[in-house]
């Protein structure tokens, strides 16, 4: 028998099949904590040192862009996950500057703020092609039976992108992860507080689970 492959090769096959590259997306509604998140995953992998990469506010779509960071790592288990995170702005149905100017926003601000925010919807929407796999970030505090959450995910099925739906906020006494779970009984569903680093590791985890 005629050996094709020799042991050093197959070892290294193993090797190579034991790591996997992946961009990875957070979508959702606005101020559900995506960026949050994306802060605290970046400084896990970077160490506490790492500057914050993505801005967040308590006012909605303060994140009006799509943000990429490349090349971050996650170890678990002998596999390597090398993968871009990607922050996209929070998808909604309507944006309007007067809720803006409500927040203490000038008019002016608050009219650029809009436009830019309903361009970065957009922006969102068409960036579904450009990710492997998504984390829809939810407010756990909030009923989550709505137009946005449930056309949201119906496109990633309809796209066939892997998900999983991260109930975030679980650190505030409003919040309900069962509410969740029963909108979206078919999903995997992990809580956590991005706030608090509360969950994460078993993010972490869920992540390889489904993803690798």
């Amino acid at each position: 028998m005629v050996k094709l492959f020799s042991k050093n090769f197959l070892k290294f096959f193993k090797i190579f099949k034991r790591k996997k590259k992946l961009s990875l997306g957070l979508y959702g509604p606005p101020n559900s904590g995506k960026s949050t998140l994306a802060n605290l995953i970046v400084k896990d992998i970077l160490g506490e040192g790492a500057e914050e990469m993505f801005s967040t506010s308590s006012i909605e779509h303060e994140t009006r862009e799509v943000q990429k960071v490349e090349k971050l790592e996650l170890k678990k288990g002998g596999k390597t996950l090398d993968f871009a995170l990607v922050d996209t702005p929070g998808i909604t149905t309507k944006i309007d500057f007067e809720d803006f100017i409500k927040k203490g926003i000038k008019k002016k601000d608050a009219k650029d703020r809009a436009k830019e925010a309903t361009k970065g919807v957009i922006d969102s929407i068409k960036w579904l092609d450009n990710v492997d796999a998504v984390l829809v970030v939810l407010d756990s505090t909030l009923n989550p039976y709505n137009q946005v959450n449930i056309t949201l995910i119906g496109n990633l099925v309809a796209k066939k992108k892997k998900l999983i739906i991260v109930a975030n906020k679980t650190d505030l006494k409003t919040s309900n992860i069962e509410k969740i779970n029963l909108v979206f009984p078919d999903y995997t569903l992990v809580s956590i507080s991005a706030k608090t680093g509360k969950g994460i590791e078993k993010l972490y985890e869920k992540i390889f689970e489904e993803f690798f």
